[in-house]
């Protein structure tokens, strides 16, 4: 029985989920970080961990996963969680390279767009008309990715010269560019093992050396994202749609419709990703060539706190990490147990200085265990490095979560005309 003292009582508001990070605050955090592997690498002496062709490759391997992030962010503003990211990256993937060794890479790109985009529509007619779960829709459109392309291989490249049932003919290259001058000045200094200058040349050597128009293509698609969601009508309505789809009704946005572009465009950028991945990073169509990289990509979306910036952070994260896989293998990752020595450090200073002594306790015994392990080493085993893109995501998913907020209607049905 509800009593007017009841009634009186004030609602018990949800704790906040953290102060917000404002630039400046993130790009203290970039340049402590970079402080901290220049140090690290002066006292391990592993080079490669900030070398210029370690910060191309990471660059390479961070775009598709940040064109997959992008496309779960499209869709997340609108309300729609996309776990299909990594089935509509494997049809870009194979009708990239399909179209690619026919007509050429440009006509690849545009049709590996198209294959994700296919694979959108698929899952926004399954959850926004059929009102079908998005999880189940999303695992669903996985599986069903994976049996058509290998149903598709068989008629298409088998048979062909330099294709099989399980991979694609070559496909022509796109092609590479450096910016003359500057990526050599910086190589050289870098080269050069100074603290922290080396490294931020190394850095900045990896971003304009060996790139290919993809990249640049992808890189600029993350402001222009940003500019469309938050400096448009266009991106307010559809990001309306997935705070509060029936007050978006109410003032006259077709939420049906701006569901759908949404979709559609998320499956268009995993689709991109997936052409990426065919046509420039190996130039060749193969059978389980994603590597789940669709689910990192819908990670570094939730990482970034679906915003555009902190998206690519998170890519450029988890790309680093995997190409420590090609490049210095357990030297490298050895080097980063001291960096994660270093980080955990400061983190239990912070749980001190906040006086939650029993969480800064935990992590004082993990701290200790990852110095052990550094000194009683010398390299790390082959299977963690392989490992280390998908253990890193776990832990930067449960790091993070405390500070995360997603669009308050993020996965939940809408009905036309329920809020009447």
């Amino acid at each position: 029985m509800t009593t007017a003292t009841d009634v009186n009582k004030p609602k018990m508001q949800p704790r906040p989920t953290g102060r917000k990070l404002s630039l400046p605050m993130i790009m203290i955090g970039v340049a402590g970080l970079l402080v901290l592997v220049s140090i690290v690498r002066l006292i391990t002496g592993a080079d490669g961990i900030t070398s210029v062709g370690q910060m191309s490759t990471a660059l390479k391997l961070a775009v598709p996963i940040g064109l997959a992030g992008l496309g779960g962010l499209w869709a997340e503003r609108a309300g729609v969680v996309n776990i299909g990211l990594e089935g509509m990256m494997i049809l870009g993937t194979w009708f990239g390279a399909w179209a690619g060794y026919q007509w050429g890479p440009w006509t690849g790109l545009v049709f590996g767009v198209i294959g994700g985009a296919i694979g959108g529509l698929i899952h926004a007619i399954a959850t926004v008309t059929f009102k079908v779960n998005h999880i189940v829709s999303g695992v669903a459109i996985n599986i069903l990715a994976i049996g058509a392309t290998r149903y598709m291989s068989t008629f298409a490249f088998e048979g062909v010269e330099g294709g099989t049932s399980k991979q694609s003919p070559p496909v022509e290259s796109l092609g590479t560019f450096s910016i003359p001058g500057l990526s050599t000045w910086l190589d050289s200094l870098n080269e050069k093992g100074w603290f922290l200058i080396s490294d931020i040349a190394g850095l900045l050597g990896g971003v304009v050396t060996g790139l290919s128009p993809l990249t640049v293509i992808a890189i600029a698609l993350v402001p222009v994202s940003w500019w469309i969601l938050w400096r448009t009508s266009f991106g307010l309505r559809l990001r309306s749609c997935g705070e509060h789809p029936v007050a978006a009704e109410s003032l006259g946005v077709n939420v049906y419709k701006y569901k759908y572009l949404a979709v559609i465009i998320s499956g268009g950028f995993a689709g991109l990703g997936g052409a990426f991945l065919s046509i420039v990073s190996a130039n060749i169509y193969l059978e389980g060539q994603t590597g789940g990289r669709g689910y990192i990509g819908l990670a570094s979306m939730i990482f970034g706190n679906w915003m555009p910036g902190g998206l690519a952070l998170g890519a450029g994260l988890f790309g680093y990490t995997d190409s420590l896989n090609l490049r210095g293998g357990g030297t490298n990752v050895h080097a980063l147990l001291l960096l994660l020595f270093f980080l955990l450090v400061i983190a239990i200073g912070w749980m001190i200085w906040q006086k939650r002594y029993v969480p800064a306790l935990v992590t004082s015994a993990v701290a200790a265990l990852v110095l052990v392990w550094y000194l009683l080493t010398n390299e790390v085993p082959s299977q963690f490095v392989t490992a280390t893109p998908y253990v890193v995501t776990l832990l930067v998913l449960a790091l993070s979560a405390q500070r995360l907020r997603m669009p308050k209607a993020d996965g939940q049905p809408y009905y036309k005309g329920q809020g009447k």
